[in-house]
């Protein structure tokens, strides 16, 4: 099992998401659920594409943190 963690940007139209552990790994939507969706279809496919290439997965090591400013 793994946990990748996601960015997930609002543009104009759309919503779009990838993983910094993930160079390359990227999904879309109309909504942040549905963006969501697709980027784990997208991490289960760049995954076992890297399994089937025989390149080694490794361990998520990106940290995320939110920090809270008062202005």
């Amino acid at each position: 099992m793994y946990r990748y963690p996601i960015i997930i940007e609002r543009s104009r139209n759309n919503y779009s998401a990838y993983s910094p552990d993930l160079p390359g790994c990227v999904a879309t939507g109309a909504t942040i659920k549905e963006t969501l969706l697709r980027m784990r279809s997208a991490i289960r496919l760049h995954l076992e594409g890297l399994k089937k290439e025989g390149t080694e997965i490794l361990q998520p090591s990106t940290k995320a943190r939110y920090v809270e400013i008062s202005i």
